[in-house]
Formats: C-alpha cells, sequence, structure tokens
C-alpha cells in the first residue's frame, strides 16, 4: 500500500499545486458543500481540513461559525486504507489548520511535506494521550501503527468519552493559536462539548457498573480503550485493522471462549464485511449485533440524523444488552 501511495502521491501533488489557488467549494463529512474561506482575518472563517469522521465532528463543535470545516475521508469509506487525491492535496495544502488523530491516517506525515504550508498549524490529537498496545500478532502487518517500540499502537483513542475531551482541548488550542480574534468563542464552544462528553462518560459509567458480563466479543480490536475505561474487557475476532483476517487458530480460540463464556452476542461494524462475525455467531448460535468504531457515517446514519455523541449512546445501549443477556 505504501509503494502504490508514494506513486500516487507524486502526481497528486502536481496536481494539487494547480488546484490549490483555483477556489471551488468543498464538502464537509455529510456531503454538505460549503465555501472555501481564506483563513482568519478579520469578517474571515477559519479554514480547517480534517481527516476522517470523529476528527471533523470534534473540529466543528470548537469551531462553531468561525471555521468552515471539511473532511478528507468520505461517509462510508474505511478510513484505514484510504488514500488522498490532488484534490484531497490542494485542500491540505491551503488549510489554515489541520487536524488528524494520528496512527490511523499512515499517509498524513508524507503529504504534509508534499503539501508544504509554513502557515498551516497542525494538530494531531491523540498526542500527549497514552497509547495501548494492540495485539502481537499484528505488529508485522500494520506498521503504520507501529510505536517506537515496534509495537502496534491502538489508536481508537476517540472510543474513550474521557480522552475525547483530550483531543477536543488539543484542537481547541490550535483553533485559538490560528485565530486569537476568536479564542473566546473557541473556549466556549469547547467547553460545552466537553460537557457533553463528560455526561456521556457518565452514562456509559452508570450503564455498564453491574452488567452481568464483562467481556464482549467483537470483530474489529476497536474498543480497547472504551473497555479499559469502564471495567471491560475487549475479545477481538481480528486486529486493530478492520480488514485483517484472522488464522484458523484464532477462529478456534475464539470459538472456544464465547462457548466457555455462553457469550450471545459477537458484534461486527457497519464500514467493513461482517462475515467473519457472523461465521463466529453461527458457530456457537449467537447473535450478531453493530458495535460502531465510529470512523466514518453511513448513508443510514445521516438518514437518522445520528452524531458522535448519538452513535456513543447506540454503542451504549448495544453493550448493556449484550453483556445482560
Amino acid at each position: 500500500m505504501k509503494a502504490r501511495f508514494a506513486k500516487s502521491l507524486a502526481v497528486a501533488v502536481g496536481l494539487a499545486l494547480l488546484l490549490a489557488g483555483c477556489g471551488g467549494k468543498g464538502e464537509n463529512a455529510n456531503g454538505a458543500s460549503q465555501s472555501p474561506s481564506a483563513g482568519s482575518d478579520a469578517g474571515k472563517r477559519l479554514k480547517v481540513v480534517t481527516t476522517f469522521y470523529p476528527m471533523y465532528e470534534f473540529s466543528k463543535q470548537v469551531g462553531g461559525e468561525h471555521a468552515d470545516v471539511v473532511a478528507l475521508v468520505p461517509p462510508g469509506a474505511e478510513p484505514h486504507d484510504w488514500e488522498p487525491s490532488a484534490k484531497d492535496m490542494a485542500k491540505v495544502k491551503e488549510a489554515d489548520v489541520f487536524v488528524y488523530n494520528g496512527l490511523v491516517e499512515g499517509w498524513v506525515p508524507q503529504a504534509l511535506s508534499s503539501a508544504a504550508n509554513d502557515k498551516r498549524i497542525v494538530v494531531e490529537a491523540s498526542k500527549g494521550i497514552e497509547l495501548m498496545e494492540g495485539l502481537p500478532e499484528e505488529e508485522e502487518e500494520h506498521h503504520d501503527h507501529a510505536g517506537e517500540d515496534g509495537h502496534a499502537m491502538d489508536p481508537h483513542v476517540w472510543l474513550d468519552p474521557v480522552l475525547a475531551q483530550q483531543e477536543v482541548a488539543s484542537i481547541q488550542a490550535a483553533f485559538s493559536q490560528a485565530d486569537p480574534a476568536n479564542q473566546a468563542a473557541y473556549e466556549n464552544n469547547a467547553k460545552a462539548y466537553i460537557a457533553q462528553l463528560q455526561a456521556l462518560d457518565e452514562a456509559y459509567r452508570a450503564g455498564l457498573q453491574d452488567v452481568k458480563m464483562k467481556a464482549f466479543v467483537t470483530q474489529h480490536a476497536a474498543f480497547g480503550y472504551l473497555a479499559k475505561r469502564y471495567g471491560l474487557t475487549q475479545v477481538p475476532i481480528a486486529g486493530l485493522s478492520p480488514d485483517q483476517e484472522p488464522s484458523p487458530d484464532q477462529m478456534a480460540d475464539i470459538v472456544k471462549f464465547a462457548k466457555e463464556r455462553a457469550v450471545k452476542t459477537i458484534f461486527f461494524e457497519t464500514l467493513v464485511d461482517p462475515k467473519v462475525a457472523k461465521t463466529v455467531a453461527d458457530e456457537i448460535g449467537a447473535r450478531t449485533d453493530v458495535l460502531n468504531p465510529i470512523e466514518g457515517l453511513t448513508d443510514e446514519d445521516q438518514k437518522n440524523g445520528l452524531d458522535y455523541i448519538g452513535l456513543m449512546k447506540n454503542n451504549l445501549e448495544a453493550l448493556k444488552k449484550a453483556l445482560n443477556a
């Protein structure tokens, strides 16, 4: 994937240089068109480019009426495997602020270097958060997630409402630096959204503290931070990347565990093929249900007016139902 991206990036950068000054309209994470802004000068909105949905939602909440926020990864796309086009590179180059999570977006360092902009402020929202290691067998396959010691690191910090608050605070600090004239507004917006995340955390604590089971089986190892926060154990079928195929031994171990613990629900997610989860569920006579890693909105999510908070509440209800069965 990296070799293919390096070749496509060279073409994208050249086209980006042509597109960068041409204006036009972008699209936000929900597909709505919006006019580009010219930065943080008086009367103009901050131009914010984000990678995938959680970074878009957090940035939109902080920016409010003072920022035009776009997401590069379109609705329904799986961000672990997504790569930027020439048009995307032009947006990156022209951004006042660029927001990414870190670890998920292996293409970012090279893209930022190629689409250089000395005035652009870059926010790695997960920076400063103590990261968890992934599964040992993932280390050779998923180098984009690798930490300094070579171990695969789990990027899914946004699924912990407490760590999400830290990401929002990092985004707010960058917005205030880029646009000091509207610092008070960004601080107030962040404070209001963090209050919603605190309420979400309280709901999770109350809803999960007395569940009958403490372990849940999921197709994608995206819920380690959430599980740790609320005293649960995630038992993933696959790894940090949702398209990773489990080995026969892994499948056998999962089936054995699920039978021994009388697991009645196998979780899958919305943006990838659920066949592995369904295979395990069929083997043990369990049901399947969605536990959403909130890496992007589906058409159905948008139709139902769901956002990060709404999807996290849905996840809480799904966990409560499965762990009390």
